[in-house]
C-alpha cells in the first residue's frame, strides 16, 4: 500500500517509487522489497543485453540493488525514477565490461612474456620449423571471415591500434576488439591441432 506524498512545490503527487525510495532513506526494509519486485525484472532484462551472460546478469543487478540501498539518498525525487535506475543498471554493467575487458587485456599481455628458451636443434630444423608454421599460419588466416581476416592483418601486420583499426574499417571498437580476440584465438587452437 502507497502513502500518498506530495512535492513541497505544489500539489504534483509523487510517484509510488518515490515515496518507496523516501521509505528506504529511513531503511525500510519492506520498501527495497518492494522495489526490487517492482523493477528487478526490466533492471536484468537491460543488463543482460550489456553483458549477454545470465549468471553475470543477475550478479550486476544484486550490485545494482545493493548500491540503491546503501546510496538511496542520492536519488532526487524530483527525477523520474525508472530512468534513473536504469542508468544506474546501466552504468554497473558497462563498468563490469570495462573491468572485464581490462582483465583480459592483462591477460594477453602476460601471455605475450614468455622467457625465450635456448633451442638445441639444430638452425636448420629450426628454420624449416618456422617456415612451416608460417605457412600454417597464413593457411589458417585464410579462413578467416575477410572482416576478421582485416582486422587482424591492420593489428599485426601494419601495427595498427585497435581505436585506428575502428576508424579504418568503420566499426565500433568493441566489435574490433572481439574479431581480433575471436580470431587469434581460432588461429591458436588451428595451431595445436596440427602440432
Amino acid at each position: 500500500m502507497f502513502l500518498a506524498v506530495f512535492s513541497p512545490e505544489g500539489n504534483d503527487e509523487v510517484s509510488p517509487d518515490a515515496t518507496l525510495m523516501q521509505q528506504l532513506l529511513r531503511r525500510d526494509v519492506s520498501a527495497f522489497e518492494e522495489l526490487y519486485e517492482r523493477h528487478s525484472r526490466i533492471v536484468y532484462s537491460l543488463v543482460l543485453r550489456i553483458l549477454r551472460q545470465g549468471s553475470t546478469a543477475e550478479e550486476v543487478v544484486q550490485d545494482v540493488f545493493l548500491q540503491l540501498w546503501r546510496n538511496s539518498a542520492r536519488y532526487d525525487v524530483s527525477r523520474p525514477f525508472v530512468p534513473w535506475l536504469l542508468t544506474l543498471a546501466r552504468n554497473r554493467a558497462l563498468d563490469h565490461l570495462r573491468l572485464k575487458s581490462e582483465r583480459q587485456r592483462r591477460r594477453e599481455e602476460q601471455t605475450e612474456e614468455f622467457p625465450q628458451i635456448a633451442s638445441a636443434a639444430p638452425e636448420y630444423e629450426k628454420a624449416l620449423d618456422e617456415g612451416r608454421r608460417a605457412e600454417r599460419v597464413r593457411a589458417l588466416i585464410g579462413t578467416l571471415p575477410s572482416a576478421q581476416k582485416k582486422a587482424i592483418e591492420l593489428a599485426y601486420f601494419e601495427g595498427l591500434s585497435h581505436s585506428e583499426i575502428a576508424a579504418s574499417l568503420n566499426e565500433p571498437l568493441g566489435t574490433v576488439k572481439s574479431w581480433i580476440r575471436n580470431g587469434l584465438m581460432r588461429l591458436k587452437e588451428g595451431l595445436q591441432a596440427t602440432s
